[in-house]
């Protein structure tokens, strides 16, 4: 390097420092790259179901580099594991921000590493988001939300287990991971049986720690309550990988969907690919996105993904490769963050967030999300799916359009229980 060059590299440095201290330029596009921060477990009972998000955001930052990156600039992905300990996760998101300088975090699976870094980003006034369904009640100027709300998942598939076309249920087992989320969407989905009729009675709820690997009892359990009489579903909020045994004692009990069916919120493709899914066809999971959606987007999704995953080496993937609804979830989130900065001029978090409103992508699910102008949420389409010999889904039932998300629960006392037909977003 000649004298010229150092001196000219001496002054851009000094003028981006005279701009950041006035408040010209974020610290972000002062740097020669923007950094990224990948939020996500890689080790722990999460990372069956976390690594392959990380993995998702790395695709499509490899994806919008290509193409330029954004303002110009190659994006560079921070990559933390906070394994599984939520406590951790705070630490790690203060890292990514504050040492790392990350100008956005993608992350988080469950609600309570979700809840466990929300103050480090609000009071750092950083940009978390988050791609898995979740529990509501909550909204945060700092999180964008790409999973569903209650309205866009829990509620429309409780109303279809109770429909003639889902088995018209009567009785109910709530069954979940004992935290934050399982447990305020069973409170929101007792809310919705008791406005639906069904009586204290006839409400089972059950929780099992993180982890954990003996389902015996329980399923038993299920099958006598299931027998005392009336039509019985199962709601599982069960999450990482003690959905492996779960589904394994449900064969091993012979517990068949025609007998007591079971709909997922948190199983996908990538929780049953280590699961002999041949007893369990018939058993249910509702999602805003399923592998086997046919449509143009979808193919060209899972062929970047097939490419990837063979390419990087991925674990398991480049041998059969799955896509599920939280990597959707994920690769709208990203590309859609890269359109704010892009239209915000700006990695500023409060440029970004106005940019945001009314962002739009061509979803693999078929549809074109759009990011709600107002509540952080995206509007998403409901999909049903009937668990396939092979490990897809078979989708049985499905929203008109895309739902506008609700994530407070206080629209199932206003509308009386009546929510058959989801607020579909107006076009």
């Amino acid at each position: 390097m000649n004298l010229s060059q150092i001196n000219r590299r001496s002054t851009i440095k000094t003028l981006a420092a005279a701009l950041m201290s006035a408040g010209l330029l974020s610290p972000a596009f002062a740097q020669s790259t923007i950094k990224v921060g990948v939020l996500h477990s890689l080790s722990g009972t999460m990372a069956i179901s976390e690594t392959v998000l990380k993995d998702t955001v790395l695709m499509a930052i490899d994806e919008i580099n290509a193409k330029g990156g954004v303002l110009g600039k190659k994006l560079e992905p921070v990559v933390v594991d906070p394994a599984s300990n939520w406590p951790l996760f705070a630490e790690k998101a203060k890292q990514l921000i504050t040492q790392d300088k990350v100008a956005v975090t993608f992350g988080c699976w469950t609600s309570v590493s979700r809840k466990s870094v929300l103050p480090v980003y609000e009071e750092t006034n950083a940009l978390l988001f988050y791609p898995v369904q979740y529990e509501g009640e909550e909204l945060s100027k700092n999180v964008f939300y790409t999973g569903a709300a209650p309205n866009q998942q829990a509620i429309p598939a409780v109303e279809y287990l109770m429909s003639k076309d889902g088995g018209a249920a009567k009785r109910f087992v709530l069954l979940g991971t004992d935290y934050v989320y399982p447990r305020t969407t069973n409170k929101i989905l007792r809310a919705f049986l008791k406005a639906k009729g069904i009586p204290e009675s006839d409400i089972l709820e059950e929780y099992t720690p993180f982890g954990h690997a003996d389902y015996q009892s329980i399923i038993a359990k299920i099958k006598k309550f299931a027998a005392e009489g009336k039509r019985t579903a199962v709601v599982s909020t069960i999450n990482g990988d003690s959905n492996v045994p779960f589904y394994k004692e449900l064969g091993n009990q012979g517990l068949k969907a025609k007998d007591v069916p079971v709909v997922a919120f948190s199983v996908g493709e990538e929780e049953l690919r280590g699961v002999d899914t041949k007893p369990l066809v018939g058993h249910l999971a509702a999602w805003n996105y399923f592998q086997s959606i046919k449509n143009p987007t979808n193919t060209e999704f899972i062929k970047k993904w097939t490419d990837y995953a063979k390419a990087k080496g991925i674990a398991g993937h480049k041998e059969k490769a799955l896509t599920n609804d939280p990597m959707e979830a994920t690769y709208i989130g990203v590309h859609m963050w890269a359109q704010a900065v892009n239209k915000a001029k700006s990695t500023d978090t409060d440029k970004v967030i106005a940019a945001m409103a009314g962002q739009t992508f061509k979803a693999p699910s078929g549809i074109t999300s759009t990011m709600d102008p107002k509540n952080h949420h995206l509007h998403k389409s409901v999909f049903i799916g009937e668990v396939q010999a092979d490990g897809q889904f078979k989708v049985v039932w499905k929203t008109k359009g895309p739902v506008v998300a609700d994530p407070w629960s206080d629209y199932i006392a206003e509308n009386k229980g009546k929510v058959n037909e989801p607020v579909v977003a107006k076009k």
